[in-house]
């Protein structure tokens, strides 16, 4: 499937976000406040299965980095550091998806969530609360990575605070990302046109499906017992 194009005032609308990936963008930073507000709580079997839940649109997301749409794809924004300088020389020059230098931002905020979410597994609050593959190493490597769990959050919690930054930049300077992220559309100059090429809805909904079905059964339908 094709992008589609429209002239408004001088400019192309052009379709850059897929629907998928605007769901994983808006689902993350939902299941995000959800997360902060159950460990704030005490309401850690509901902070397991926001994590759970987190941890399917995280899978997703990296494989639809492969098998995506153009601009899901990691190819697309992953540049080499030559252009992320050559970028920041320059960087009120618009692009179609993430910038060379928000690319590596998307890159760096998943492996943290990743290690959120890995160091989570194993962690345990040492009252009521732990993690499935806790019983499978020692006492001192689970209190290790219950500390890097609590401690890497704050780490989430500051490119947080610099993605905002940058979308407020971008704003002021005439780039409305929120609005791209939420219609998928983006007005360009004419010479920024590019063929993009999405991949079907359906074909995400069949993967997100696998995943949730394997998570759902494997690590949220234990929990569910005692809420």
């Amino acid at each position: 499937m094709s992008s589609k194009l429209s002239s408004v005032d001088n400019k192309i609308k052009l379709k850059v976000w897929d629907l998928p990936t605007r769901i994983f963008h808006w689902g993350t930073i939902g299941l995000l406040g959800a997360l902060w507000w159950s460990a704030d709580a005490g309401e850690m079997q509901w902070h397991q299965i926001f994590a759970y839940s987190l941890m399917v649109l995280i899978i997703f997301r990296l494989l639809w980095g492969f098998i995506g749409s153009d601009t899901a794809r990691f190819s697309h924004f992953v540049k080499p550091p030559k252009q992320v300088i050559g970028y920041l020389k320059q960087p009120t020059k618009a692009t179609l998806g993430h910038n060379p230098l928000g690319g590596y931002m998307v890159v760096t905020m998943m492996v943290i969530l990743l290690v959120q979410l890995g160091s989570g597994l194993f962690a345990t609050d040492e009252v009521f609360t732990e993690g499935p593959l806790y019983r499978y190493v020692s006492s001192d490597l689970s209190s290790a990575l219950t500390w890097l769990h609590k401690m890497n959050f704050n780490v989430l919690l500051a490119l947080a605070a610099m993605h905002i930054l940058a979308v407020i930049v971008h704003g002021f300077k005439g780039d409305k990302l929120v609005g791209a992220m939420i219609t998928g559309y983006k007005y360009v100059t004419k010479d920024m046109v590019a063929e993009l090429r999405f991949r079907s809805n359906f074909v995400a909904l069949i993967l997100v499906g696998i995943l949730m079905g394997l998570v759902v059964n494997y690590l949220i339908l234990p929990l569910t017992v005692m809420l």
